[in-house]
């Protein structure tokens, strides 16, 4: 069974959030299991290109609406990821440093989907599965079965992951003369709300398409910024499938990147050793909770609410705990957090940025993680947290509700919170404190957490269900 994903992020090529993490691991695991999975995305100008080796296996040109672009299709030699890596490089649009936010990005991606489709279409391969990932690869169902470009692929099923439905690459019906020849009886596919919407067009085309987890699947029909309606009536179609981790990048007796290896056998010490790394670094004392948040500045985080909850939990438990953010977005919400640093020293401390490294270590010798998501699809921090025995602290959406449990209900390892308010992250902070003065009840839920199984093996056999419910054949 040969499958493709597309995408426009992959870990450790180039990532900006949880879909490099997911692309990055996925396809290793269901090689692993006995499929052929490749992974195909832009070409970027960062370190993992620069460093390593690849072979040109293919060249010719597309067209974009007028344009005629020379690409290429790179190969990295020796299939270090654990699956074969293909990158498309075009000179100029797609051999570049950054991911996101360039003027063109439509043209970009659009160029990119056109390449993938057109080098298939040449050397005559015929996947069994293609598996799209996000809107940027979103058109790519449509074309293979309304453009006579693609007619030999018009049999091929496709698979559309949806990491998060609040983006969706819409554009203007003037740019139509981007894509290729297609079957115009059928441009109503492409629509949605008066544009060309390839996150919707992809829903509306693929043979099925899946969410990060099942909670998501059914929060689509109600929070996906103006589609939900289009999720409720192609729900049949839909499968919510949980992220899993790469448990070999992610392992607490493996870890290069922290202070001191451990295992559940050695856990109240492993976390200490890693604990006592990040407070000296920081200027924390490890011997107060210490509580993190790890990701994006940004409203959908709930990230917003961060500097009020955490000065407010410093003012009402004077001198009882530690804060350590790791992150960045929004330019005020970093200020905010940067004065509360300067504010509580010795209390708050703040890193602007990401850092892999840094960041193995917080999981490793943190207390608390603290996620207030309005939207979480999935998330991965949480999985990550408990893999290292960090609690996660909540807030019920999403992948969280699939992922964690509160340690107050049956077989419970975490804390949960309804609201995105200030008042609710306060009370969950002050519920783990309460927690972290019984230390043995704590060390038996870190154990708890440490032995759940969000490993890929077991997302990656419910993938493979679903392809061969597709394609009988294979």
């Amino acid at each position: 069974m040969k499958i493709f994903h597309l995408s426009a992020e992959c870990y450790p090529v180039a990532k900006v959030g949880g879909l490099a993490d997911v692309v990055g691991a996925l396809p290793k695991y269901q090689n692993q299991a006995g499929l052929q999975a490749v992974v195909v995305m832009p070409y970027y100008d960062r370190k993992f290109t620069q460093e390593n080796e690849f072979d040109v296996v293919f060249a010719a040109a597309t067209l974009l609406g007028n344009r005629r672009l020379f690409f290429e299709i790179l190969k990295e030699k020796t299939n270090k990821l654990g699956f074969e890596l293909y990158l498309v490089r075009i000179p100029g649009l797609l051999d570049r440093t950054e991911v996101y936010s360039y003027p063109d990005e439509r043209e970009q991606f659009i160029a990119f989907q056109l390449a993938f489709l057109d080098w298939i279409n040449y050397t005559q391969q015929t996947p069994d599965i293609i598996h799209c990932h996000d809107h940027h690869s979103g058109l790519v169902p449509f074309l293979l079965y309304h453009s006579k470009l693609y007619t030999r692929l018009a049999n091929v099923p496709t698979v559309f992951t949806i990491h998060n439905g609040q983006y969706h690459g819409a554009f203007g019906w003037e740019h139509l003369a981007l894509l290729p020849e297609i079957d115009l009886t059928q441009t109503g596919l492409l629509d949605w709300a008066g544009g060309i919407n390839p996150l919707a067009a992809a829903v509306k085309c693929c043979w099925s398409y899946t969410t990060v987890s099942p909670t998501y699947l059914r929060e689509l029909t109600i929070n996906s910024n103006g589609l939900e309606y289009l999720f409720y009536i192609e729900r049949a179609k839909g499968h919510g499938i949980i992220n899993g981790i790469d448990t070999e990048v992610w392992n607490p007796k493996t870890d290069a990147m922290i202070a001191g290896k451990f295992t559940t056998r050695l856990l109240a010490k492993g976390k200490q050793v890693n604990k006592d790394a990040i407070c000296t670094r920081f200027g924390l004392d490890p011997e107060k909770p210490l509580y993190t948040f790890i990701g994006r500045l940004v409203i959908e985080k709930g990230a917003d609410l961060l500097p009020e909850a955490v000065e407010r939990s410093i003012k009402e438990n004077p001198g009882e705990l530690s804060f350590l953010i790791l992150g960045s977005g929004d330019k005020d919400m970093e200020a905010a957090l940067l004065e509360l640093k300067d504010k509580y020293p010795g209390q708050c401390n703040v890193f602007i940025g990401y850092d892999e490294s840094l960041a193995h270590l917080i999981y490793a010798g943190a207390d608390f993680l603290l996620m207030p998501s309005r939207v979480e699809p999935c998330g991965l921090n949480q999985l990550y947290s408990l893999r290292y025995g960090t609690m996660p602290l909540v807030r019920s959406t999403g992948g969280l509700i699939d992922s964690v449990i509160d340690f107050g209900d049956e077989g419970g390892y975490g804390i949960r919170f309804n609201q995105v308010s200030v008042d609710d992250i306060c009370y969950a902070i002050f519920r783990a404190k309460v927690l972290y003065q019984t230390p043995a009840k704590l060390q038996q839920l870190r154990k708890r957490m440490m032995e759940l199984d969000f490993s890929w093996d077991r997302s990656a056999k419910e993938y493979i269900d679903l392809y061969e419910s597709l394609n009988p054949t294979i």
